[in-house]
């Protein structure tokens, strides 16, 4: 007979990928994780970790387990959040990991309709804003419960093993540009526009680690040039700010809009680049009432947004 709590040892292996790591995750010592894979091992009867030089890794056996285990793990967190709702009269907790867009735009009006709610009935939220790969690195670690991600159609994104992703809304992504500037191209507000065009203007981006910067590389790159990119800043409405100041033009998805965007000349892009957002949770746990109650939320909240 498998031991659970030995099959979640081995699932944080994965997630984390040492010993010690796995061990400060649990709050265990290394030498007890040690001692429970072995016992898993002889439960098995196989190996299931393998020595690589100072490191372990999972085994054929062991990768089948983790996959196993996931599913485990996940009808035992829905009937441990089940219990918990009725011994306390609340329906849990729902740690959500969101890009900042989607924390602004998405979770804070679902935020709001869970305030209004019967305390009873409503779940609570914890919130970390977060880039999306770090959502993900939460999800596979189990120290999230749902990641609000992106993918770009010029910048697919990969899932982790075990995930179940839901589209929850697609936006375009615009060319915003001074309206001096737009001017000079002879676009009107609104007006589709030539990224090939643009390639003698200067850039504003996000910063290299996001995947927002890459989309932009790659859509230019798709126009046949190099961005010059002069600014590189997270916030979306800072680089909003800057091509009203006339500092250079930027690729913007629509969400990722400031409230007010009357200072600058807004374009969809002749050769269209969209931005898809999905809803992320580890496979089992959409069952759990609490969070099908937040992603059914999330799913209304997103349907009022405008149409691609």
């Amino acid at each position: 007979m498998l031991d659970v709590r030995r099959l979640r040892i081995l699932q944080h292996l994965a997630a984390y990928g040492t010993v010690a790591a796995t061990a400060e995750a649990l709050h265990l010592t290394p030498p007890a994780v040690s001692q429970h894979l072995a016992a898993l091992q002889k439960e098995a009867g196989t190996p299931v970790v393998e020595k690589v030089g100072r490191t372990l890794r999972l085994t054929a056996a062991g990768e089948l387990l983790v996959a196993h285990a996931e599913i485990i793990l996940a009808e035992l967190a829905a009937a441990e959040s089940g219990l918990a709702a009725l011994q306390t009269g609340r329906q849990g907790i729902v740690r959500i990991a969101a890009f900042p867009s989607a924390a602004r735009a998405l979770i804070a009006p679902l935020w709001r309709r869970l305030a209004d709610a019967d305390a009873s009935q409503a779940p609570s939220l914890r919130l970390s804003v977060v880039e999306p790969d770090e959502a993900l690195d939460q999800l596979r670690k189990r120290s999230t419960d749902l990641a609000l991600v992106h993918s770009y159609t010029v910048l697919p994104r990969d899932f982790p093993a075990a995930c179940e992703q839901a589209v929850l809304m697609e936006e375009p992504v615009l060319l915003a540009l001074h309206p001096d500037q737009a001017h000079a191209l002879h676009l009107t507000t609104g007006q589709p526009a030539d990224l090939s065009r643009l390639a003698g203007v200067p850039w504003l981006a996000p910063g290299p680690e996001t995947s927002c910067h890459e989309m932009i590389q790659r859509a230019c790159g798709t126009a046949g040039f190099v961005p010059d990119i002069r600014a590189c800043g997270s916030d979306f409405s800072v680089l909003t700010a800057l091509v009203a100041a006339g500092a250079g033009a930027a690729l913007v998805p629509r969400m990722a809009l400031p409230e007010t965007t009357a200072a600058v000349s807004l374009h969809p892009l002749a050769q269209p680049v969209s931005r898809t957002i999905y809803t992320v949770s580890r496979a089992g746990t959409g069952k759990r009432p609490d969070l099908r109650r937040v992603l059914e939320l999330l799913h209304d909240t997103a349907t009022g947004t405008p149409p691609l």
